[in-house]
């Protein structure tokens, strides 16, 4: 190990050094690419000017969105690249994707190609969408990873700054392009991508570090979030109601990016503290550079007596029967073809299904209820508002609970199922007013599941094939929303128009769109939605049952094994990063 004296310009270079390689500028950087990950909440912004420009029909469109919410939501490819090769290769992988699928996308808008045919342009918008996983695996696995024993507060953290993600571009490209939804599209194709090119090298796993103030710096987090969260509401809700000029976008943009950044600020501060301590142990010198580092893996008890055991095992057995306690590391089989992760499957095909659908229909909703435009934005932008605050809460609090109180996530997963039943309730049976409340509640406990399902999975099935699980576990988003939209609420929807249609003598073939207007038009879809996430919910309990035990203990215990001195995480923010 060879000391660089901390005094003078040297010095300066050399903090700036320990900064850039510390676990606080990962997670800083892991912010800033996730809040560029969320450019498929934009597609409300630019398919019109897809649909204009392509002279697309609204089936042809919508088909088009079918492709983006696939591409969005499939990542086990990510995952599984993920477990065979180092964090930077996924993240220059997602961002080609990126790149490519949303700048041929932009080429055929503005016409510099030639006009594609539909199945290209639904390769494209997949090719795009499907990127955003690749920065969730990377920057999001590989934080948790660092952070193991705050992973509620870190996946609430960075899936909420993917939820604020649509809103932080669309004031980016307002200020640099203006309102041009063209320019929006070519946004989207070279930012996120830029980010991760960025980056690439300093997103990287390093050993597990306690430290007494953690939380503290995640709570300053939290804070800097709703702020910006905040701001964008306001600043969304003003520029529907006036008219902004071209230096109003740009100072909106500039406050917008100075809120994102600020974190940065925190994390300097923690890692001077680190650096002041290290200099005090080693009298007055900061050891930067270290020569064959420790090795970083997780202590795994009993490794010996396990191995032994796997040696003689089946295949089969090793499957089905001789599975690692709670905790500790699954293989990928033996976590799906567990009967935990059946349950929680189940729970997020009910409750994220039915969530997805009421999400998807709000416009509708609204209009059917009678509810003028402006008003059916308003809710629209509850919903965004709202789930970013599911997303920070159920992180956060089902994080203090736990500790403090041994307070299962999986109860607060229950309990977040049984609050978006009455949200769904209240668009079945609507008073006046009832659709704001609605909104809100489902935009939050939206937002509150998919964190508590990526937690729960990285508490019950370890971390070492977290890649790959927690992308398998999202599957059940889509698919529910397949079955739950596409079959049951569609469907009884177009029943109810046509129902409208025959009382007034009016025929299918006799208007261009069905439309259905009164309370009837969602009764019925949305008294099955709720009951299909109170089944969700029962499972859930079920779930709640069989790991009460494993709650009740230190489910963190093997990292507070790991040493607390801040020299080891400089040593361990010089290595590179390996493959799990």
């Amino acid at each position: 190990m060879v000391g660089t004296q901390g005094g003078g310009g040297d010095g300066g270079v050399q903090f700036v050094l320990h900064v850039l390689r510390g676990r606080w500028f990962s997670l800083f950087a892991s912010f800033l690419i996730m809040s560029g990950a969320g450019a498929t909440y934009l597609f409300g912004v630019y398919s019109q000017e897809i649909k204009n420009t392509l002279g697309y029909d609204q089936t042809t469109l919508v088909l088009l969105g079918f492709f983006k919410d696939l591409g969005a939501n499939i990542g086990v490819l990510s995952g599984l690249i993920a477990e065979v090769s180092p964090t930077w290769f996924v993240l220059l992988v997602g961002a080609a994707m990126n790149f490519t699928g949303y700048f041929m996308i932009w080429l055929s808008v503005i016409g510099k190609i030639s006009k594609p045919k539909v199945w290209q342009m639904c390769i494209y918008i997949c090719l795009g969408a499907n990127s955003q996983n690749f920065a969730n695996t990377g920057a999001l696995v590989t934080s948790v990873r660092n952070f193991p024993e705050s992973r509620g507060n870190m996946i609430g953290l960075l899936k909420g700054f993917t939820g604020l993600s649509g809103a932080i571009m669309t004031q980016l490209y307002l200020a640099v392009y203006g309102n041009d939804a063209q320019s929006l599209i070519l946004l989207i194709a070279w930012m996120p991508a830029a980010l991760s090119l960025i980056f690439v090298y300093t997103i990287r796993q390093m050993k597990v570090v306690r430290q007494p103030n953690q939380q503290t710096v995640f709570f300053h987090c939290l804070l800097i979030s709703i702020v910006l969260a905040l701001f964008l509401m306001v600043t969304t809700l003003l520029e529907k109601a006036i008219s902004f000029s071209h230096a109003a976008y740009v100072v909106a943009a500039t406050v917008s990016c100075a809120l994102l950044f600020s974190p940065l600020l925190v994390f300097i501060r923690e890692e001077l503290a680190i650096w002041r301590q290290m200099k005090q142990n080693n009298g007055g010198v900061a050891n930067t550079i270290v020569e064959n580092p420790p090795p970083t893996e997780i202590p795994q008890p009993q490794k010996d007596q396990v191995n032994s055991k796997t040696s003689t095992s089946s295949c089969f057995s090793k499957i089905f029967f001789e599975k690692p306690a709670r905790g500790e590391d699954y293989t990928i089989l033996q976590a799906l073809l567990s009967t935990d992760m059946l349950i929680l499957f189940v729970a997020t095909l009910c409750g994220l299904g039915s969530s997805l659908t009421a999400v998807d229909n709000m416009g509708q909703i609204g209009g059917s209820l009678g509810y003028p435009k402006t008003t059916v934005k308003s809710f629209l932008s509850l919903l965004s508002i709202w789930n970013f605050f599911g997303r920070i809460f159920s992180g956060f609090v089902s994080e203090s609970l736990l500790v403090r109180y041994k307070f299962p996530r999986t109860l607060m997963m229950t309990l977040v199922l049984l609050l978006s039943c009455i949200g769904l309730l209240l668009i079945a049976f609507p008073f006046p007013g009832s659709l704001y409340v609605a909104s809100i509640i489902i935009g939050f406990s939206f937002g509150a599941q998919l964190p508590l399902l990526f937690t729960i999975i990285s508490e019950l099935f370890g971390l070492k094939y977290y890649s790959t699980l927690f992308n398998c576990g999202q599957l059940a988003s889509p698919l529910g929303s397949y079955i739950l939209n596409v079959k049951v609420t569609g469907p009884l929807y177009d029943r109810e128009a046509l129902k409208d249609l025959e009382k007034k003598g009016l025929t299918r073939a006799s208007v261009k769109e069905l439309t259905c207007i009164g309370n009837q038009c969602y009764q019925l879809p949305f008294i099955i939605l709720a009951c299909v996430t109170f089944f969700g919910a029962m499972a859930s309990l079920i779930l709640v049952a069989r790991t009460r035990q494993f709650y009740k203990g230190d489910i963190y215990k093997k990292f507070k094994e790991q040493p607390n001195t801040p020299d080891t995480e400089m040593a361990s923010s010089n290595t590179t990063n390996k493959t799990i």
